[in-house]
């Protein structure tokens, strides 16, 4: 079988997967944002970025604390992105999503601009061609208009 010639990316992209094996998550952020200022639609880059971005939010998190402020304040934004973070990387993709289309349902300007830019990082996290997110993005577009 024939090399596959080495892309122009992948030291930076391995440097970045180092940097994120290694919980160095503002290194592995830094590195993904390198090779996307030069080829925007790396779909490696932005799953990387979309990862270590989401690990670096929830590292140190209380996950009790977490949710228990998110389920006593349902109308406060931040405690909703912090538990669908959390939701995420717990492998409850189906909560993380309802929790964030609710919280988009529900507020209203920045907050709900918060809410709805954190629900498409998480879409990139998951993958676009994953039915959770077809769902998801459905649900989204109904809140929405």
């Amino acid at each position: 079988p024939a090399e596959v010639p080495a892309g122009p990316y992948d030291a930076l992209l391995e440097a970045a997967a180092s940097a994120l094996d290694a919980n160095d998550f503002d290194g592995a952020v830094q590195a993904y944002k390198n090779v996307l200022s030069d080829d925007p639609g790396n779909p490696e880059a932005k799953l990387g970025l979309a990862q270590a971005e989401l690990l670096g939010r929830v590292q140190g998190m209380d996950p009790q604390a977490v949710r228990k402020e998110a389920a006593d304040n349902p109308g406060e934004v931040n405690a909703q992105l912090a538990a669908a973070d959390l939701d995420l990387v717990g492998g409850h993709v189906e909560d993380a999503f309802g929790r964030l289309v609710e919280a988009v349902r529900r507020t209203a300007g920045d907050d709900r601009d918060a809410a709805r830019l954190r629900l498409l990082e998480l879409f990139e996290v998951i993958g676009p061609e994953d039915p959770r997110v077809t769902a998801a993005r459905t649900s989204l577009a109904r809140v929405l208009f």
